[in-house]
Order: C-alpha cells, then structure tokens, then sequence
C-alpha cells in the first residue's frame, strides 16, 4: 500500500479535530473533500479508519496505529518545506513577525527604518498573544517575553522593556503621589484571562480590595481607555512616552520590566532574508534601547 501524503494528512487533520466540518475548515478545502479524501485512504488500506459517531469522528485501532506514522511523516514534510527555503532564498521576500499587539505597534511606529534598511524585504506583522508555530512557518519570527521550551527554537535577547504609570494630567494629580491617593483614583486593567499580562500583578497588589473601573484584553484597547481618561493603567514605557496626551507616574517599575526575546526556528535563522530581518529588528532595539527603558522623564513621583 502506497498512502497518498495528501491523503494522509486529511486523516490527521480530521482525527484530531474530530469532525468534518472543522477539518475542512482548518485544510481550507470542502466538507465533501475531506470525506472523499478519508474514504480513499481507507480503501486504498483496506480497513477502517474511523468509527463514524453520532457527533464526532474516533479514530479506530487501525486509525490510532495510523496516525503515529502519519506525525513522522508530517515532521518529515515540514522539515522539507523549511530546508528547501533556503535552497534559493536570498534576501527578499515576505518576513512574518509575529508579535502581541503593543510589540507589533513598535515594530509598525519603525517600518519606515526596516524598511530603508531592507528595501526588499516585506515585513508582515501578525498580532497574536498566542504562539506561532514555527516548525509549521506560521511565522518566521517571534517576539516574546518568555522563551518556551520547544525543540529546534533558537532565542535571542533583544533587551528589557520598562513599564511605568501612566494617565492624563486631568486624571492625575499634580505632586506627589502616595499608594493610597493612587488607590483612590480610577484604574483600568486586563480581564481575569489576560492577568498573566506584565504589570497586572503589581496593580492588584497596590489595589488590594479596589475594583478596577474598567477591564479589557488588549494592549491598545488599555491604552486607548487611558488616554481618554478612563483612568490610569500601567503601560510598556514605549507606548506611554510617545503619547503626548499621557502624564507618567514616578519612575518605570522595577519588578514589572520583562526581557524581551527574538525566536526563530533553527532550520530557518540561516536563510537570507530571515537573518537579515533578525538582524534589523536586533538593531531597532538597539538604537531605541532608551526609550524601551522609559529613561528619562521628569514626572510626578510616587512618596
């Protein structure tokens, strides 16, 4: 028996979503495609794959045993398509970034000076909290604030990011500042899902029993409620100190700074164009390296 790849990687696409429709979805073909492509396979093997519930897809014994050898196979594919890149790349052509969104906007703020670095190269910026997968090219890099332990993914430091108070001069009282004329003002922060987020801690700590006045889960959302006066939040300094309309509480917050790290797959960081965007972005921070430490700015302080 000769298994189509094709084939096969329908299979393992339905085994672990479970059911037809969303396997057609995730492989951007029809629902009938999937179910032909299944039947094909189970013919050409001669047993049945699946055992067809009243509500999902299970695999059967047969298909259990299968889909270990469909995965080697699926690595196998993935490392070809990562490999064969390079075989021609040079240094043009798309660059995916994948970034959460305040990181995205600084990269954005700077497209003018990647670009006049790197006139042939397309930076695409993809905005997501979640982790791209790079073995599968879901993107070329990563910026992170955690290296994760996955294998064959190669991290560089691109520096440390400060995050400070900020609100409007309307909202924030002129002076000093103690932690309890803060708790008495309007804050806004992240929802219970997003409370990983950097500084979230830190304001529920210095909170205590104060609600938050308003709660989202997105950096520029924060951002937006802070700079029309919703109240005061804590924001990565480079997004706070571009902002004319925001006044800075005392000095950027210690235990809040994060490292910020440049992923990117080993079989790809050789390729051309992606060392070549490695290298800008690795740059960029270099040369911003005052402004992502929020230093300096003269500002009401906390007593």
């Amino acid at each position: 028996m000769s298994a189509d790849w094709d084939d096969l990687r329908v299979f393992l696409t339905l085994a672990r979503e479970g059911s037809l429709t969303m396997a057609a979805k995730r492989l951007g073909v029809s629902h009938p495609t999937v179910a032909r492509r299944v039947h094909a396979l189970e013919e050409r093997i001669g047993a049945r794959l699946f055992d067809r519930l009243p509500d999902r897809f299970v695999p059967t014994s047969a298909g259990e045993e299968l889909i270990d050898d469909a995965e080697m196979m699926e690595r196998a594919a993935e490392s070809i398509g990562r490999r064969s890149a390079g075989l021609s790349d040079t240094a043009r052509g798309v660059v995916r970034i994948s970034a959460g969104e305040a990181m995205t906007v600084l990269l954005a703020r700077h497209g003018p000076e990647l670009r006049a670095q790197l006139p042939e190269i397309e930076f695409e910026l993809a905005t997501s909290h979640m982790l791209a997968n790079l073995s599968k090219r879901e993107a070329d890099l990563m910026i992170r604030e955690q290296v994760p332990e996955l294998a064959d993914i190669i991290a560089r430091k691109l520096g440390r990011v400060a995050y400070a108070i900020y609100g409007r001069p309307d909202v924030v009282p002129a002076g000093r500042l103690a932690p309890e004329k803060l708790r008495t003002l309007p804050w806004v922060g992240f929802d219970e899902e997003h409370g990983y987020m950097p500084g979230q801690k830190w304001v529920a700590a210095m909170l205590g029993e104060t609600r938050l006045a308003m709660r989202v889960n997105n950096w520029l959302v924060l951002h937006e409620a802070v700079r029309f006066g919703a109240g005061l939040s804590v924001l990565p300094c480079y997004l706070g100190e571009r902002d004319p309309q925001l006044r800075r509480v005392g000095t950027p917050i210690e235990e809040v700074s994060v490292d910020q790290w440049l992923l990117v797959h080993r079989d790809l960081r050789s390729l051309p164009r992606v060392r070549a965007a490695m290298d800008a972005v690795i740059n960029l921070f270099q040369r911003h390296k005052s402004t992502l430490e929020g230093r300096p700015r003269p500002a009401p302080a906390i007593a």
